[in-house]
């Protein structure tokens, strides 16, 4: 026990090493999981770099505190088993303050957008590096100073600001989430942050606790080698609780692993539960389409919209008429309720609008800026100018086309089905035979036929 303590490879350092590797991986399958499900492609946006480099610090502060800590036997020569390395710049500004600044910079997002009703003043690739410097200048202080002895522990007067500049994050961390408690989250974002402050605030309380005890008591081995094991252990229940997409990825937080439920939305219309959205109904109404008709008005009717919609995407230019289907599904929520109009407001901008979106519509410059420096995310014509550009645009490149695709041969086919199934329908409710014409009275050949075979109902009613 006495030499593994100070060199180690005790048991208990390969039981937390074990315990760490099944955390990270289950932290990796958790947030691929909706991504190889989906197959959904990969975006610029701040909403798929910023889980990114949460997964970045949860590996580097679980690689920081099994290289610093001497659970491996490795000579002190080597250059990679530096304490400065592992103990001040990889644990600090590359691990949990990363960690600490991704998700502040998620919750000044939601503050942004929910409560200022406006997408955030600074972009998240500017806002994340200004507030992670902080701990940069304290990592490069320390660095200059080697306060830390052979074994990577501190002294109590370097301890101290050390733990002081993890509980101002923190404290800075709790700020911006008590000014966003009082908005009704349709997902797990308000959850996820409690739940990211708790498991941190207990993760500092074990570690000042155990560096505490290895300063005091460094003589006892036992102690050693408890406390560092209790050192990843904690961290690894952190990465994996500290963890969220739900800030960044509302709807991809409702695809995971761990729900057993079927709650599985293909479209942010559906996880906000607006009417009639998603599939078409059988009780969707059939109605003509009349080729010279506006197409603005054409596509009103879904059916259409989902046919052309079809002949779009098969030609390589499916992100107009995707960006008009999910506009027309942000109308159907009412004025007065502006969570859901801003989360489908948010979904929108992050999917057609920004530079680098997943399916970037063509719009101008000057309707582009008009959607992006909004004062209110939740205002009704929001997106009033770029629909009439996507609209000429879908005019004049793909309606003249489809008139003449398959697609819209199938649709007329489909609609007329519909539509013979319906007077069929209907003539069954008539009590008239299926095989009847629309024939009546003495011209009907079947006329005879059909008044003996119903006799006894008519006579009955005249009785009453």
């Amino acid at each position: 026990m006495g030499s593994c303590a100070v060199e180690g490879g005790c048991p208990t350092d390969y039981i937390a090493i074990a315990l760490s590797i099944l955390s990270f991986t289950l932290l990796l399958i958790w947030s691929i999981f909706p991504f190889l499900l989906h197959k959904l492609p990969r975006t610029k946006a701040s909403a798929f770099w910023l889980p990114l480099f949460q997964l970045v610090a949860s590996f580097n502060l679980l690689l920081s505190i099994l290289m610093s800590n001497h659970f491996f036997k490795i000579g002190k020569t080597h250059w990679f088993h530096s304490c400065y390395l592992w103990g001040v710049w990889v644990e600090g500004p590359l691990g949990f303050g990363l960690l600490l600044c991704c998700r502040i910079t998620q919750a000044s997002q939601l503050y942004f957008i929910f409560v200022k009703r406006r997408l955030p003043l600074i972009r998240s690739y500017i806002f994340l590096p200004l507030i992670l410097l902080p701990w940069i200048a304290a990592a490069a202080f320390i660095h200059s100073m080697k306060p830390l002895s052979s074994r990577c522990h501190m002294k109590a007067r370097w301890t101290i600001p050390v733990v002081c500049l993890h509980s101002l994050y923190i404290a800075i961390l709790v700020g911006v989430t008590a000014a966003v408690h009082h908005i009704e989250f349709r997902f797990d974002e308000l959850k996820d942050l409690w739940r990211g402050i708790l498991v941190s605030a207990v993760s500092i309380a074990v570690w000042v606790t155990a560096y505490i005890l290895n300063e005091i008591y460094d003589n006892i081995s036992w102690l050693q080698v408890a406390s560092r094991f209790l050192l990843l252990v904690v961290a690894s229940i952190l990465v994996v609780a500290f963890f969220s997409i739900s800030s960044s990825q509302p709807l991809l937080s409702q695809i995971s692993f761990r729900r057993r439920e079927s709650r599985e939305f293909r479209t942010m219309s559906q996880a906000l539960g607006i009417p009639d959205s998603g599939v078409l109904a059988q009780s969707e109404p059939i109605s003509r389409i009349d080729p010279n008709e506006p197409l603005d008005k054409l596509l009103l009717n879904k059916r259409f919209r989902q046919s052309f919609m079809a002949f779009a995407d098969s030609c390589l230019a499916g992100e107009s008429v995707h960006f008009y289907d999910e506009v027309y599904e942000l109308r159907k929520i009412p004025e007065d309720d502006c969570v859901r109009r801003i989360y489908m407001a948010r979904h929108i901008i992050e999917k057609y609008i920004v530079a680098g979106a997943a399916m970037e519509v063509n719009i101008s410059h000057r309707s582009r800026q008009e959607i992006l420096s909004t004062s209110n995310l939740a205002r009704p014509d929001l997106f009033h100018n770029a629909l009439k550009e996507i609209i000429q645009l879908m005019r004049t490149n793909l309606a003249r086309d489809y008139w003449s695709s398959m697609f819209f041969l199938k649709f007329q086919e489909d609609s007329n089905v519909r539509s013979n199934e319906y007077e069929l329908e209907q003539m069954t409710g008539w009590n008239f035979s299926p095989r009847l014409s629309s024939v009546h009275g003495t011209d009907d050949p079947f006329h005879q036929d059909h008044l003996l075979k119903t006799s006894g109902c008519s006579s009955d009613t005249t009785d009453l």
